[in-house]
């Protein structure tokens, strides 16, 4: 007959005993999937949260006449969100995806202005995109990335501002 401890003292199983413990390991069992995912859901909506970067940045002309900026793509967010350029100068831009896993777009779009720039950065590469915005004005640029029945990158606040001056 089998032994099971309880404190410092061994008892003895009997037929009552081991019932209780095998639905005891059974209901654990039973529970340990489901709990899991639910910490790995808690755990990925605590650090997929907005982290509100704010910044604006003027991009001035180098001595090529072109205007280049860095945009860190990161978890639903761009750093700088704004950009100010003028009008009529290229534009190029470097496009740095800081996540470990989650591929990021940069996509701004507007048909009457001209502008068309769409790019996919893969998770901790980087891409430079070029173009010459002729139009003024302030046009959103965003990631359009959506995982299953989640919200958007979008909609989880990664999107920013081109003010064209």
């Amino acid at each position: 007959m089998g032994r099971v401890r309880i404190g410092r003292m061994l008892r003895p199983l009997t037929g009552k005993s081991t019932l209780s413990l095998m639905r005891y390991c059974r209901l654990m069992q039973t529970l340990r999937v489901p709990t899991l995912i639910l910490v790995l859901l808690l755990f990925i909506t605590l650090i997929s949260e907005d982290r509100g970067y704010g910044v604006m940045s003027t991009v001035k002309a180098d001595d090529q006449g072109i205007q280049r900026a860095t945009i860190i793509m990161d978890s639903y967010s761009y750093s700088p969100n704004e950009l100010s350029v003028e009008a009529g100068k290229p534009v190029e831009l470097t496009l740095r995806n800081a996540a470990t896993f989650t591929p990021h777009t940069f996509h701004l779009t507007d048909p009457a202005s001209g502008l068309h720039v769409h790019a996919e950065v893969s998770a901790g590469e980087s891409q430079t995109v070029s173009f010459t915005p002729n139009q003024r004005g302030t046009f959103t640029f965003y990631c359009e990335k959506k995982l299953l029945f989640f919200k958007s990158h979008r909609e989880r606040g990664q999107e920013g501002r081109l003010k064209v001056r």
